[in-house]
């Protein structure tokens, strides 16, 4: 969603405002804008539409402040109009804001400024807040005016409710800035004599390794001389900066086209990494081995006696869940739900004993994940065993807010992911429950030590099987994308495992090309959906072998008699499925267990291809955003 970036240093601000509002652009935005202070005056430039409108206008002047807040805005409340778009300002222009969240109270604010004789410019709910700030100002003792902004901001805050993180500036104080953070992600940044904050790391990477993130419920000072952080009762707090892995050059293109296209291919070395990660290396089946070939580091409490599962995410995340599903019932024998955690969040599952939650998100920073986790955790307080909360994480960012309210986390070791259309993160995800799967299936004794080394033999194959689809079917993919050029819509299907790699495929088609494209369970075809096939329908089917290969082969048949155009995704050596699709989109032959991380890369370079040649943004997709911090 919205992205903020602040400065105070050595360094011109406008250009690292302007930097790292760049390296935001793919959480999505419609409008940005920065605020300076320059000569005891606040600077505030706005422009609708994409970055180089805002970079167009702040060419104009020269600005040497050392000072700023900037914003990339995606709308909520009100239009994507300049007068929407932050900064906002009190009407004395002394206060600057920018906001990432919701104040879901503004209306109420809004009125009581009103009735005060405060001017409201805009539709949004961020103006509400340095009118607010300003008029707590006035009724604050000034003789230390940094002291009274800073409690100016406290007292304002504790009026806010919902979700938000804001930056503040004030005309009066040059050397200064506040910001504070109540369920929407805020990073600081540490650097010689210069200090940074962003909604995300992606934008302090090629200034500072060394960062801190603000929890919920806190405020920091930035000033030349350091940061000082408080709660939100103003109480001093101290806490410790940590060190980022990450290089400049992982937040960089590298030569490809897309950051999508970068991150397709990366996923080869993901996977390496998760296995080199979680796989123990010294585990072999005939050394009859008491311990389990799967190294996560959860306590024992978190998986004994399970009886039940439930997975709570949203969109790729959610489908990643499907296949985890599959996995947990099919290997390790344990009932499981997946919830759209933004429904379970009003209509939750009734209480089960011995029941582990998931919560997935890539970015660990989903509000309907975030708060559907909350309110199991609420529920369960203060429940006896068996009824206690016991919570996992699977995300991309271990420093994210979901790591803190969990009992532990599976870091799917992706690395930054720019692309708003997840790929190497499903793909992470998906091992994470791979291995979940496989460490609950041993300590229940579900399959037998030989089962367990080929599954791992074939996991540990995935790379390379990987890399084979990249390098001999990219170049197919992209002539075929030629051929979609006016294609409005595309079915997608599979059975067991793999239904969740159609759903999979038709979103990553319709996210990035604007195609309508849906996911069926190919069994379904017949009850409804056959329906729409004519000619213009081209049909994805996912053919991997396994019990269900002929049924799936025997659905596409039925969209073929109704003149479809046949795609299929399926091992190079299969005859059967070479005399039936038109198309083909070939994959090594693995076991139908593994097969959804090889059966979703040729889905990946479909949809990346179409969207690249209709010539669209592919990595900022129209109204989305790559990580959905509201509700």
């Amino acid at each position: 969603m919205c992205g903020i970036v602040g400065y105070i240093g050595t360094q011109t601000a406008i250009e690292i405002l302007v930097d790292g509002l760049e390296r935001l652009e793919y959480r999505g935005y419609d409008s940005a804008g920065v605020a300076t202070v320059v000569e005891g005056k606040i600077e505030a430039v706005r422009a609708q539409g994409k970055l180089f409108n805002l970079k167009e206008k702040l060419a104009r002047e020269v600005n040497v402040s050392r000072i700023g807040i900037g914003h990339t805005r995606w709308a909520t409340h009100g239009k994507p109009e300049e007068r929407n778009a932050h900064p906002h300002q009190d009407p004395s222009g002394r206060i600057a804001v920018v906001q990432n969240g919701i104040v879901e109270n503004y209306q109420e604010l809004r009125e009581a400024l009103k009735t005060k004789g405060y001017p409201f410019l805009s539709e949004t709910d961020t103006e509400v807040i340095p009118h607010l700030i300003a008029d707590i100002l006035q009724g604050l003792d000034q003789s230390d005016p940094s002291q009274a902004f800073l409690v100016a901001v406290q007292q304002a805050v504790h009026q806010l409710e919902g979700a938000f993180a804001i930056a503040v500036l004030c005309a009066d104080l040059p050397d200064e800035f506040i910001v504070a953070r109540q369920q929407a992600p805020l990073i600081l940044g540490f650097g010689q004599g210069e200090f940074f904050c962003a909604s995300d790391v992606t934008a302090l990477v090629p200034h500072t390794h060394t960062v801190l993130s603000l929890e919920n419920g806190e405020l920091a000072r930035l000033t030349p001389l350091g940061v000082e952080v408080y709660d939100f009762d103003l109480k001093r707090l101290r806490k410790l900066p940590r060190t980022l892995e990450w290089s400049s050059s992982t937040v960089e293109k590298q030569g490809f086209r897309h950051f999508m296209l970068k991150e397709i291919y990366e996923q080869p070395a993901v996977v390496r990494t998760c296995l080199e990660t979680y796989l123990n290396p010294h585990w072999h089946a005939t050394d009859q081995p008491q311990e389990s070939p799967i190294q996560l580091g959860l306590a024992p409490e978190l998986l004994d006696d399970l009886q039940q599962i439930q997975i709570l995410a949203c969109g790729t995340s959610w489908h990643a869940g499907l296949v985890g599903k599959y996995l947990l019932e099919q290997l390790a024998g344990i009932p499981t739900l997946v919830q759209y955690a933004s429904e379970f969040r009003y209509a939750p599952t009734p209480l089960t004993p011995h029941t582990l939650t998931i919560g997935v998100t890539q970015s660990g920073e989903t509000a309907d994940t975030l708060a559907a986790l909350e309110m199991e955790k609420q529920r369960r307080s203060n429940l006896a065993p068996p009824y206690e909360a016991r919570i996992l994480g699977i995300t991309n960012r271990p420093e994210s807010t979901l790591a803190t309210m969990v009992d532990q986390i599976i870091n799917t070791h992706a690395g930054i992911e720019i692309g708003v259309a997840a790929t190497k993160t499903f793909t992470a995800q998906v091992l994470g429950f791979y291995f979940l799967t496989l460490e609950l299936a041993f300590r229940r004794g579900r399959l037998s030590l030989e089962r367990l080394e080929n599954l791992l033999k074939g996991l540990r194959q995935l790379p390379a099987q990987i890399e084979t689809i990249l390098e001999q079917q990219e170049k197919a993919i992209s002539e075929l994308a030629h051929d979609f050029a006016d294609t409005q819509d595309f079915i997608f299907l599979g059975r067991g495992i793999n239904f969740p790699i159609a759903l999979e495929g038709a979103l990553k088609l319709k996210e990035i090309s604007y195609i309508h494209a849906e996911g069926y369970p190919a069994g379904e075809m017949k009850h409804g959906p056959i329906a729409l096939l004519d000619a213009k329908v081209p049909v994805v089917a996912i053919a991997m072998p396994g019990p269900v290969h002929d049924k799936v082969i025997s659905n596409a048949q039925e969209a073929k008699a109704r003149d479809a155009r046949l795609i299929g995704v399926t091992p190079m050596d299969d005859n059967q499925a070479r005399s039936v699709f038109d198309d083909l989109l070939l994959v090594p032959e693995v076991e139908e267990l593994l097969s959804p991380i090889v059966a979703v890369i040729p889905l990946q370079l479909l949809a990346y291809h179409i969207a690249a040649r209709r010539g669209l943004d592919v990595d900022q997709p129209r109204n989305l955003a790559k990580s959905v911090t509201v509700e």
